[in-house]
C-alpha cells in the first residue's frame, strides 16, 4: 500500500523486478525531485522479496534504516528519499500467494505410477487442491494447472482457456503448450470449433481430422494441419428447487461461462483411454473454479472500493470543515447527518464587510457523484461569498456553471443569506425548503423562492429581505429532514419540523424529534440544520 498525504492506493506486485523511480516508464512512479530517476527495485527470490537500492542519491529506507539490500517483512515500512510525505507498507493481500504457486507447481509436475492411480484420482488431487488455494492471487496459476493436467491426459500439443464476457464474447484467459511455454495468441486455433461449442452448449471433440470429410468450414483446422481439436464449454451448475424443495425434473441447469480448447497436429492416441466423463471432470470442476476465485476478486474490489470511499469520506469531511465565524451581533451552529459514506448535503458561512454570509445547499442524487460536485459548488460560492459578490450575482454564477458544464445532469437547490450588523437579512431561496423565522413563540415561514440552479440557463433569480430583532431564530434545514420516514412510511414534513423548532430553542432539539420520530428507521437521504441567531450588539447572547 502506497501512502502520499492523505491518499492511500494498493500497489500490485505483478512482476519481478518491480521498479520504483521518478522515470514515467516505472512500475511504481513517485513524482517527487528527492526521488531519483532509477531509486529502486523490488525483486521476487527463492527466500522472498528484497528491496534492492539503485545508488539513489537521498537514500532507500525500511523502517527508518537506510538499506541498501533488505528482505521484506510483513508490515515493514518502505521510504524513497521522500520521507516525510510519502511511504509504503509491505503487506501483501494474500500470504499465501507464494506457498500457493509453489504448490500448485509441484501438483501440476506430479507424476504418478501407472496403476496407482487412475488419471480421474490425479485430476482430483488437482482439482481438491486448487480449491483450497482459489484465491484472487492464484486464478492465473489455477487455469495454467488445469491446461497442463488437459494437456498431459489427452496428450495435446496445445490448451486454452476462454473465459466468457457480459457482452457474450469470449476473452482468452491463459494459453500453455505441451512444453510448459505460455501462449498468448489465439490466431492458429479453430475458432469454428470454439463458437460452435459455446453456441451448442455440449462438446466439440474432433479427434482425428484426417478422416472427416466435413471440412469445408473448418480453414483454420486445414491450414494448420490440426488432427485432434476438443472444445468443451465450462459449465456453472444451477440447481432450481420447487418452494417445498423438491427438485423439478429439469431442475439442473448449465450456465455456460467460458470453453476449454486443446488441439494437436498429431492424432492423440490416448484420448480415446482417457474417455468423455473425465474431460466433462475438468470442465466442470474448473467452471467451479473460476467461479469461485470472480467472487474472490469481486470481494476484494469490494474491499478496495470501500477503502477508497473511506478515504474519500475523510477529505470530503476535511474540505467541508465549517470554521465558523465569531460576530458581535451573531451566533452560527449547524450539524449534518449523512446517510451514506458521504453526501451531497453541506453549509459554508464567512464573514465580510457586508454582513455574516451562510450557504445550505443539497445537490441532486446521492454518493460519490454528488460528493464530488458539492465539494466543487462549496469552494465555488465560498470564494464568490469572500469577494463581497452579491448574493444574486453568486447564484446566478452556479447556475450558469452548473448548466454550461452539466447540461441538465444535475442541479442543486441553494439557500444563501446575509446577516447585516443592523438585523437586516437577505436571502436567495434556490428551490430550498422553506427556511424557519422564529420570532418568540411565532413561526413564520417566508414564502419566497426560485428554480433550483442547473435547471434552466436563462433562470433569472431574486432576493427577499427581512429584519430581524435581538434573540430571533433564522432555521435553515435540507429536505432530508422534512422527508424523513417513520417504519410506517410517514414523513416528517414541515409540521413536526415547526413543533420542533417552537419547542426547543436549540438544533439538538430537531434533531431529537427526527430520531424520535424515525423510531430506529434509517435515514433515506441526508439531513442537515443551520441555525442563525441574532443579538443586538453589546446585548446578552
Amino acid at each position: 500500500m502506497l501512502v502520499q498525504g492523505n491518499e492511500q492506493k494498493n500497489i500490485v506486485l505483478n512482476r519481478t523486478p518491480f521498479s520504483v523511480g521518478r522515470k514515467v516508464d516505472k512500475d511504481l512512479v513517485i513524482a517527487d525531485p528527492r526521488v531519483s530517476r532509477d531509486h529502486a527495485q523490488i525483486v521476487l527470490e527463492p527466500e522472498g522479496f528484497f528491496l534492492v537500492d539503485q545508488g539513489s542519491k537521498h537514500g532507500t529506507f525500511v523502517n527508518g534504516e537506510r538499506i541498501q539490500r533488505q528482505k521484506l517483512e510483513r508490515n515493514d515500512r518502505l521510504e524513497f528519499g521522500a520521507r516525510d510525505t510519502t511511504y509504503a507498507i509491505f503487506n501483501p493481500a494474500h500470504g499465501t500467494s507464494n506457498t500457493a504457486r509453489e504448490f500448485l507447481s509441484q501438483i501440476s509436475g506430479i507424476q504418478i505410477p501407472q496403476g496407482e492411480a487412475t488419471d480421474l484420482e490425479k485430476l482430483t488431487l488437482f482439482l481438491e487442491a486448487a480449491r483450497k488455494l482459489n484465491t484472487a492471487g492464484v486464478l492465473d496459476e489455477i487455469l495454467m494447472t488445469m491446461i497442463e493436467v488437459t494437456l498431459r491426459l489427452t496428450r495435446a500439443e496445445r490448451g486454452y482457456v476462454f473465459l466468457k464476457e457480459d457482452d457474450g464474447s469470449l476473452r482468452l484467459a491463459a494459453g500453455r503448450n505441451s512444453k510448459g511455454e505460455p501462449l498468448l495468441d489465439d490466431k492458429t486455433i479453430s475458432h469454428s470449433a470454439l463458437e460452435e461449442s459455446l453456441r451448442s452448449n455440449s462438446e466439440f471433440l474432433l479427434t482425428d481430422t484426417g478422416s472427416s470429410m466435413d471440412l469445408a468450414q473448418r480453414q483454420s483446422i486445414v491450414a494448420y494441419d490440426l488432427r485432434t481439436v476438443i472444445c468443451i464449454p465450462l459449465r456453472k451448475r444451477q440447481v432450481q428447487a420447487t418452494r417445498d424443495q423438491t427438485p423439478a425434473p429439469n431442475a439442473n441447469i448449465s450456465e455456460v461461462t467460458g470453453v476449454l480448447y486443446v488441439d494437436s497436429r498429431f492424432a492423440s492416441r490416448e484420448f480415446s483411454g482417457v474417455g468423455h466423463d473425465i474431460l466433462r471432470a475438468i470442465a466442470t470442476e474448473a467452471a467451479s473454479l473460476i467461479e469461485n476465485a470472480r467472487l474472490v476478486q469481486a470481494e476484494e474490489e469490494a474491499r478496495r472500493y470501500q477503502q477508497e470511499l473511506t478515504i474519500a469520506a475523510t477529505i470530503q469531511q476535511r474540505l467541508m470543515e465549517v470554521k465558523i465565524p465569531e460576530v458581535p451581533f451573531a451566533r452560527l451552529r449547524g450539524k449534518n447527518l449523512s446517510c451514506k459514506e458521504i453526501g451531497g448535503d453541506f453549509f459554508d458561512a464567512v464573514n465580510t464587510k457586508e454582513g455574516l454570509a451562510v450557504v445550505l445547499a443539497d445537490v441532486s442524487g446521492k454518493g460519490v457523484s454528488a460528493a464530488l460536485l458539492a465539494s466543487t459548488l462549496q469552494g465555488m460560492i465560498y470564494s464568490h461569498l469572500s469577494s463581497g459578490m452579491p448574493l444574486l450575482e453568486v447564484v446566478t454564477a452556479v447556475n450558469r456553471f452548473f448548466t454550461e458544464k452539466l447540461v441538465g445532469e444535475k442541479y442543486a437547490t441553494v439557500l444563501l443569506t446575509r446577516l447585516r450588523k443592523d438585523g437586516e437579512l437577505e436571502y436567495v431561496n434556490c428551490g430550498h425548503v422553506q427556511p424557519l423565522l422564529v420570532c418568540g413563540d411565532e413561526i413564520i415561514r417566508p414564502p419566497h423562492g426560485n428554480v433550483p440552479v442547473g435547471l434552466l440557463p436563462d433562470a433569472t433569480f431574486e432576493s427577499a429581505r427581512c429584519q430581524l430583532n435581538s434573540g430571533d431564530r433564522f432555521i435553515l434545514v435540507t429536505d432530508g429532514v422534512t422527508e424523513a420516514e417513520n417504519p410506517k412510511g410517514d414523513f416528517f414534513e414541515d409540521s413536526r419540523l415547526e413543533a420542533a423548532a417552537a419547542k426547543s430553542p436549540t438544533l439538538e432539539g430537531i434533531f431529537s424529534a427526527v430520531t424520535e420520530f424515525c423510531a430506529g428507521n434509517p435515514l433515506s437521504d441526508d439531513c442537515t440544520v443551520v441555525e442563525l441567531v441574532y443579538s443586538t450588539p453589546g446585548a446578552a447572547a
